[in-house]
């Protein structure tokens, strides 16, 4: 399943430089908004997150980033593609290794995207979570910059963790339970289970 789908809801001039922000949730990225724009910068929100399962979460939290974006007035260009049996057959067996696979096939295409549509810089929400890889996420998108011509904007947006949660509860934004991937549900589960026991 992969089909494009632009949402253009503002101006992009040139007083607002743009940066492409790989986006992998509407919570995670109320703060890294906020703070893009405070510094003048426009981010367009670019969706693609094929490490999403199962479909039922994968559709609720790109639905929520849409109508998140409708309501800041941001653009998002969503890249539909739910990659289920792709992500399994190229983690296998190293599941437990897993994210590292996980980082570096939607940062390269975020990167690629720059690249084909006149973008000279991207980030990603990934930065704000305290529960990330943070320097292999860094490490991941300096080659994958060099490999495309684009610069990746570094932001430790972490410090605004917490701040942009309590915002997004406040706005009423679906919250997931797990990181993405259908080991992470596992493994939440599993650890909320053994916390009960």
């Amino acid at each position: 399943m992969k089909d494009n789908i632009i949402i253009f809801k503002n101006d992009c001039s040139s007083k607002n430089p743009r940066i492409l922000m790989h986006t992998c949730c509407a919570p995670c990225s109320v703060y890294c908004i906020d703070i893009l724009r405070n510094e003048g910068t426009e981010p367009v929100s670019f969706w693609y997150n094929p490490n999403i399962h199962p479909f039922t979460e994968y559709k609720m939290r790109k639905n929520t980033l849409t109508d998140y974006a409708k309501s800041v007035n941001m653009k998002l260009i969503i890249e539909n593609e739910y990659g289920l049996r792709n992500f399994i057959t190229s983690v296998y067996p190293d599941f437990d290794n897993r994210c590292s696979y996980c980082y570096e096939s939607r940062i390269y295409r975020t990167a690629e995207f720059a690249a084909e549509n006149g973008f000279d810089r991207f980030t990603t929400t990934l930065l704000v979570s305290p529960y990330q890889n943070h320097e292999l996420i860094c490490d991941i998108a300096e080659r994958a910059a060099f490999k495309y011509g684009v610069k990746f904007e570094y932001h430790d947006f972490r410090p605004g963790f917490k701040e942009g949660q309590e915002k997004a509860r406040e706005l009423g934004l679906y919250m997931q339970k797990y990181c993405g991937c259908i080991f992470s549900e596992e493994d939440r589960y599993k650890k909320r289970k053994k916390n009960q026991e």
